[in-house]
């Protein structure tokens, strides 16, 4: 396959000077000497003042005669070329892709929204102009495939899929590392460098984003609550052992057990417990 030639161009300035030396020498023929052939020295001036080309800073010129890619200029300045030429402007700058968030469904078939922010440039000219028909929608067009596709393997958190060590939500760089790759992979048929890559957004979609919201909701108070009986049983063991150590009282298994009970309730209740102190019973 072919690949990006430099062009080595001659300089504009003196192809400019010896341009203008010569239109300027055959009008005065023409109108000094009356010798009319000198027009012909006039139009071929003309025909070669279409070679110049203007590349500016981070720019190239990709040049084509009657079908053949004949090399691309890259080095910015003021140049001169054949004038049969066909010259195609490619920019050389990094660009920004931003896309907006596409709906998908991630490895467990839920519907969530998704987007990518895509920073990359031009780097093979040839490729960029020739191997793909527009390569700046095929940038916009294949980003969104590698995104469609990296949200397809992994779920989107590890509620429905347990033994999922990475995931959408969590994943950060190493999901931006795989997304960059496959886009990389994707785009090197254009030429395309890739920058950088990363999700920048993602959520639920609207349909289901209500219900699991509820579900982390109750992921996490099931949650709060394993640690507060953790705690609670923590603190009752140790109350048994301290009232057992010091001898402050005996209690029987019946006794423990209530005892036990009403510390639970105590411990893990939402409101504050409001206890009946028994006094015992007065005698007159």
């Amino acid at each position: 396959m072919e690949q990006e030639k430099t062009f080595k161009a001659i300089n504009g300035y003196g192809m400019l000077t010896l341009i203008l030396l010569l239109f300027v020498g055959s009008i005065a023929g023409v109108i000094v000497v009356k010798f009319i052939p000198l027009f012909i020295i006039t139009l071929l001036s003309l025909i070669l003042s279409i070679g110049f080309v203007i590349v500016n800073p981070n720019e190239s010129a990709v040049l084509v005669l009657f079908g053949a890619y004949k090399g691309t200029i890259k080095n910015y300045g003021f140049f001169w070329v054949n004038p049969f030429f066909v010259k195609k402007k490619i920019s050389l700058r990094a660009r920004n892709f931003d896309s907006d968030p596409i709906k998908v469904n991630d490895k467990v078939g839920n519907p969530i929204k998704i987007g990518l922010v895509l920073v990359w440039k031009v780097e093979e000219t040839f490729r960029a102009a020739f191997q793909v028909d527009d390569f700046q929608h095929f940038v916009l067009v294949q980003s969104e495939a590698a995104l469609r596709k990296i949200a397809g393997v992994y779920p989107y958190d590890n509620f429905e899929d347990e033994d999922a060590d990475l995931t959408l939500r969590s994943g950060g760089e190493q999901i931006n590392h795989e997304l960059e790759k496959e886009i990389a992979e994707r785009l090197e048929l254009a030429g395309i460098h890739v920058i950088e890559a990363r999700i920048n957004y993602i959520a639920y979609a609207e349909e289901i984003a209500s219900a699991m919201l509820r579900r982390q909701q109750a992921a996490a108070v099931i949650a709060a609550r394993e640690k507060i009986v953790e705690g609670a049983v923590g603190m009752v063991d140790m109350a048994l052992k301290a009232f057992e150590g010091k001898e402050v009282i005996t209690l029987d298994e019946e006794s423990k057990a209530a005892m036990v009970s009403n510390l639970m309730v105590v411990l893990c209740s939402d409101e504050a417990a409001t206890p009946i102190v028994n006094a015992g019973t007065l005698n007159h």
